[in-house]
Parts: structure tokens; sequence; C-alpha cells
């Protein structure tokens, strides 16, 4: 008998950025104290949105992304909430920012850093964030996001204002499978579907290609159990033993590099808790390269028809 897949498709797609300048809109309209800083990409991160509705709480400020991670450290210990938005490439641009102005004294500033990962597509290596979640997850005090679908990053962006601090939320550019919406915990990862031969662990918008190769994998006769994590930090460790040790064999996919990223974070969770076959799915110390998301994510072995071949060949 097949395991219940926990996620019920909507049937519509949308962006992850879109959901996030929606939120943001949502978000102003029930806080007063929530501004919007961009660097020059409203139109592309989705700002826009609330910078038609709330035009004296937006701020362009230019190429310039260090001085917006200044900028809104100060508007921080005015008593504001502010999100900054902006590629997520351009965190390495204004990173000591990042580090130095808003972590280390622990300010309340929120950054939606959109069009990560190989499925900005033609923009290419460039401009394809692939370390982007290695950045964030090291950084004391700072809590990392990665919602898989427009309801989750909704759920992310209304978290994230309730939490004393610094968030980082990753969004990207491709439209996704819009799923119902689930309970949502910072912090905990989500069960999509039970299995005792393996464990698929995935985040963000893999979710798609993840549930394909499950599915894939049941046909083949493989019991596969995939589970979603939305916060990558703080990390849900118990989870990822839990699922370790009930199956005994362990893969991790993601639209980021392998060093740093979510497989790291699941390796540092399950080491010394028991034995494992342990493998990381995703960018082999590699940048991407210029390309329609689809054949970038052949190219790098990432479709749900590929996942499932390279699990069953183990």
């Amino acid at each position: 008998m097949s395991s219940k897949i926990n996620v019920i498709p909507t049937g519509e797609k949308e962006a992850v950025r879109v959901a996030y300048g929606k939120a943001l809109v949502e978000l102003g309209q029930k806080n007063d104290r929530v501004v919007v800083l961009d660097a020059d990409l409203a139109q592309a991160t989705m700002t826009n949105a609330f910078q038609k509705a709330f035009p004296e709480r937006h701020y362009d400020c230019g190429i310039a992304e260090a001085n917006m991670v200044d900028m809104a450290a100060g508007m921080s210990t005015m008593g504001l909430i502010p999100f900054c938005s902006t590629f997520a490439v351009f965190a390495g641009r204004c990173y000591d920012q990042i580090r130095n102005g808003v972590c280390y004294p622990k300010f309340n500033v929120k950054f939606g850093f959109s069009h990560a990962g190989i499925t900005l597509g033609e923009d290419g290596g460039s401009h394809q964030a692939v370390e982007d979640l290695a950045l964030m997850r090291v950084l004391p005090n700072m809590t990392v996001f990665v919602p898989s679908d427009a309801n989750e990053c909704r759920q992310c962006v209304s978290a994230a204002a309730e939490i004393e601090g610094p968030v980082f939320i990753r969004t990207a550019r491709l439209p996704s499978p819009i799923y119902e919406p689930r309970p949502f915990e910072v912090g905990k990862g989500q069960v999509i579907k039970d299995g005792k031969d393996l464990v698929i662990f995935t985040c963000g918008i893999m979710l798609e290609h993840t549930l394909e190769a499950v599915k894939i994998l049941e046909e083949k006769g493989v019991d596969a159990a995939l589970v979603s994590f939305h916060t990558l930090k703080p990390f849900d460790e118990a989870m990822a033993c839990e699922w370790a040790l009930k199956t005994g064999r362990v893969y991790t996919v993601e639209e980021h590099s392998v060093i740093g990223g979510l497989g790291d974070a699941v390796a540092a969770a399950i080491c010394g808790k028991g034995a494992f076959t342990f493998r990381k799915i995703g960018l082999q110390d590699e940048f991407g390269q210029s390309g329609k998301p689809a054949d970038l994510l052949r190219e790098y072995g990432l479709t749900g028809a590929q996942l499932a071949e390279t699990i069953l060949k183990d």
C-alpha cells in the first residue's frame, strides 16, 4: 500500500518571489512599522507592489546594497521592521554589513533575497546564487527560511516579522506549484510522505521535483519517505535523525551547492547518531551556467526522473 502524500496541489503556479511581494503588502496593511528597502530591483524582487501600496514606506536605495543594509540597521533601532530586498547573489556585496551591522548587534532586519539557484536561468552563473544559504547559515543570530511554494513564503514572511532579530528568506524566480497551506512552525521540518526504504530531505522549490522522484520510485517498488525543511536555521535535527534512523538511507536534494546548505545541515545533525548511507545531491562545488531553467535542472541532475535514477543506481 502506498503512503499518503501530505501536500495537496491547487493546480496553480506562482513564483515564490511574487508571493513574497504580495506577502509584504499584506503585512504592511497589518503593521505600520514594516518598511521595505530595495536596491534598484523592485520590479524583479516584486517589492514594487509594496511601493505602490505604501510609497512613503518604500525606499529605493539604488545599486548600493551595502548602504541599503546600513540604512535598514539604523531603521531597526528606531522601532521599524525593515525588509531588505535584492538578488540572492548580491548577498556577497553586503556581507560585511549583514555580519557586523545586523547580525553582530542582533538588529531586527529581514532579508528577502530573490532569484536564487540555477532556476534563475539565462542570466547565467554570475547571477545564480548557489552559496547564499551557506553564507547565511553560518552567521550567528540569523534565522534562515527556504519556502517551497507561495503559501509557505507567506508564512515565512509573517513569521519573520514576529522574530526579534535577523531573518533571511530565499525566494526563486521560476513559477512553481502552489500547495494548500500546511501547518507551519519555525524550525520544524514537514513530513511530506512516509516511507520505509529511504528518506529524501529537501528544501525550497525542489519539493516539486522530489515529489516526482518519490512517485517514480514507488512505481519501481521503492517506498521513499520525503521530508521538506522550510527552515534551515534553526534546523530540525530531531526530525532529520528520526528519519535517518528509521530508513538507514539518506539523500539530500537542494538547488544550491552541496557545501554549506541543506546537505551539511543534515550531515551535522545525524553524524554519530547511527549507521547510514548518505548522499548529497545538488551542485558539486561548481557554478551554474546560462540556459533555460528546465535545461539547467537536467544539466545538474535535479529533475524528478534523474533523482529517481540516481537513487535506484545506489
